[in-house]
C-alpha cells in the first residue's frame, strides 16, 4: 500500500495505541474490507483444491515481535482468505447461506472497542436494554406473550442445547436417563448432539419417519411415544423443524402441538433456518402454530443475513430458562429488582461474552424491519422460480415444491441407486467447477443423493439464480455427451 506504516508503539505501553495509531489501523482495515465487499460478486463462489497447501502456507509459530500492519492484512486477505467458500457472495447457494451484513461488523467493532458487560443488567443497563429490546422483538415476532424471554447465542446449536436442558429440568426428575426425545429423521444433527451433551444416551433420541414431503409423520410419532411408554420410558420432549437443512420442510406444527399437549411433552421448534420468514405474510401462514411452542430456536445469522455467531433461544415462559440455567455466586452483583429484566447470564450457559445484541440492533435501526421483509420475500420468490424452471429441464426432477427458500432436485438417470447417486454427484461437481455458484447435496432417508439450492443471501438476486439454472442445463448437456464414452 502507498500509505505510510503506522507509528511505532510506545515501548513503555506496548499494547496501547495512540489516537493516530488507532485511526491508521481502522482506516487500513476498512480499505481492505470495502475492497473485498465491493468485489464479492466477481469472486469465485468456491475454490478448487489446494486446501492443505493453503493451510500450510500460513502455519507459523508464536510471533515474538510485531509485523507491519500492511503485511498482516495482506496475509489475511491475499493468502488465507481466497481458499475458502465465498459464503458472503451472491453465488453461495449451498448449505444454509447467511450473507454477513457489514453493519453488524461495524457493530462488533463498536461493541468490542467499548468492551462492556451486557449479560448483567447492573453492569451496563443501557446496553443491556438494547439487547433486551432485540429479544423482545423476536418474542413478538413468534407471537409469544409478555412472560416470554430468551437470549442471543452463538448459533442454533447452542440454542438447541439450552432448549434440551430446559426441557429436561422442567419435565423429568433428577434421575432423567429414562427420558426420551422425538424428532423427525430430517432433524438437524445438533439436536442429537444437544441430547448427548445434556446427559442422554444417543439411543434415547427417536428419529421418527418423515412423509413424502420430508415432514415428521404424526402417526409414526404417536406409535413411537406409545411404544416407549409401554416399555417404561419417559417421553418428555418433541422437536419440530421449521425449515429442515436437508430439504427446507416444515413439520406440521399445529398437529404436533396437539400431540405434545396430550402427551405432556415439551415442544421445541427448531426454526434456525425458517423462523425469520415470520416477517413475511407467506412465512406466517406456513409457520402457523409456532406460537404455542415451549421454546423456539432462531438464527439471525441465517434469516437476518447477519455474520456467523448470532443465534437465539426463546422460551414461552422465561422462568423455565431461569430454573434450568440460573446459578448465583457470591462475587456476582444482585439480579435486577424488576422481574421484567432477567440477567442474560441467568437464562443461558454463558457468563462472559461479547455484545451480541448490538450486531442485531444496529442493522434494524439503520435499515428498518421492512428491508429485511422485502429481502426474505424476494428469496421465497427466487426459490419458487428456480423450482419451476428446474421442473422444465429435461432430465431433472424436483422432489417437492419449496416451502421456504430451499429447492431439492435430482438428475434422472436409468439404473440402480449407486448409479443414480454417481450421476448426481457428477452433476454437482460439474456445476461447482464453474465457480459461478456453489450448491451442495444431501441424502434422503432412502439413501438417494439429491441436490439442493438454498437462496438466503441478501446479495443473491434473479441474475445469479438464472446463472445457476444456465450452468445446470449446460452441465447436463455436457454430461450427456460424455455418457457414450464413459
Amino acid at each position: 500500500m502507498s500509505s505510510p506504516p503506522p507509528p511505532e508503539p510506545d515501548p513503555a505501553r506496548p499494547l496501547e495505541s495512540s489516537p493516530a495509531e488507532l485511526r491508521e489501523l481502522i482506516d487500513r482495515a476498512a480499505e481492505r474490507v470495502v475492497e473485498h465487499v465491493a468485489t464479492l460478486a466477481d469472486q469465485p463462489a468456491s475454490y478448487r483444491g489446494g486446501a492443505e497447501e493453503a493451510a500450510a502456507a500460513v502455519t507459523e509459530p508464536l510471533p515474538q515481535s510485531g509485523a507491519p500492519y500492511a503485511e498482516v492484512l495482506d496475509l489475511v486477505f491475499d493468502r488465507a482468505l481466497p481458499t475458502s467458500f465465498n459464503n458472503a457472495g451472491p453465488g453461495f447457494l449451498a448449505f444454509i447461506p447467511g450473507g454477513g451484513l457489514v453493519e453488524s461488523a461495524v457493530a462488533d467493532l463498536i461493541g468490542d472497542a467499548i468492551n462492556r458487560y451486557p449479560t448483567v443488567f447492573v453492569a451496563a443497563p443501557g446496553l443491556y436494554q438494547l439487547e433486551a429490546n432485540v429479544v423482545r422483538w423476536f418474542c413478538d415476532l413468534v407471537g409469544y406473550p409478555e412472560s416470554a424471554g430468551g437470549f442471543l447465542s452463538s448459533g442454533g446449536s447452542q440454542a438447541n442445547f439450552s432448549a434440551v436442558v430446559a426441557a429436561r429440568h422442567d419435565r423429568l426428575p433428577p434421575d432423567f436417563l429414562r427420558g426420551t426425545l422425538y424428532a423427525s429423521d430430517q432433524v438437524h444433527h445438533s439436536i442429537t448432539k444437544a441430547a448427548s451433551l445434556a446427559g442422554f444416551p444417543v439411543e434415547n433420541v427417536r428419529k421418527v419417519a418423515s412423509d413424502d414431503g420430508f415432514r415428521l409423520d404424526p402417526d409414526a410419532l404417536r406409535e413411537a411415544i406409545a411404544a416407549d411408554r409401554r416399555a417404561g420410558l419417559q417421553p418428555f420432549l418433541l422437536v419440530a423443524s421449521a425449515g429442515t437443512t436437508n430439504t427446507g420442510a416444515i413439520d406440521p406444527l399445529p398437529e404436533l402441538a396437539e400431540i405434545a399437549r396430550r402427551e405432556e411433552l415439551w415442544l421445541h421448534v427448531d426454526a434456525a433456518y425458517g423462523g425469520f420468514f415470520l416477517l413475511t405474510e407467506r412465512g406466517r401462514r406456513r409457520l402457523a402454530g409456532i406460537d404455542v411452542a415451549d421454546s423456539v430456536t432462531l438464527d439471525p445469522h441465517k434469516g437476518l443475513f447477519l455474520p456467523y455467531g448470532t443465534g437465539c433461544l426463546l422460551a414461552r415462559d422465561v422462568a423455565t430458562l431461569s430454573r434450568s440455567h440460573g446459578l448465583r455466586a457470591e462475587y456476582m452483583p444482585p439480579p435486577p429488582d424488576d422481574p421484567r429484566r432477567v440477567d442474560f447470564c441467568d437464562v443461558s450457559p454463558e457468563l462472559s461474552r461479547g455484545f451480541r445484541g448490538l450486531r442485531v440492533w444496529l442493522p434494524f435501526k439503520l435499515r428498518g424491519a421492512r428491508a429485511f421483509t422485502d429481502q426474505l420475500d424476494e428469496k421465497l420468490d427466487l426459490a419458487l422460480w428456480a423450482a419451476e424452471e428446474l421442473a422444465r429441464v429435461e432430465g431433472i426432477e424436483v422432489l417437492a415444491e419449496p416451502e421456504l427458500s430451499l429447492v431439492v432436485f435430482r438428475r434422472r438417470v436409468e439404473g440402480g441407486l449407486e448409479e443414480r447417486n454417481r450421476a448426481n454427484r457428477a452433476l454437482l461437481d460439474a456445476v461447482n467447477a464453474r465457480q459461478n455458484v456453489f450448491i451442495t447435496g444431501t441424502l434422503t432417508p432412502a439413501g438417494e443423493f439429491v441436490l439442493r439450492i438454498c437462496v438466503l443471501n441478501f446479495r443473491t438476486h434473479l441474475d445469479r439464480v438464472e446463472r445457476a439454472l444456465s450452468d445446470i442445463r449446460e452441465c447436463l448437456d455436457e454430461l450427456a455427451g460424455q455418457r457414450p464414452s464413459a
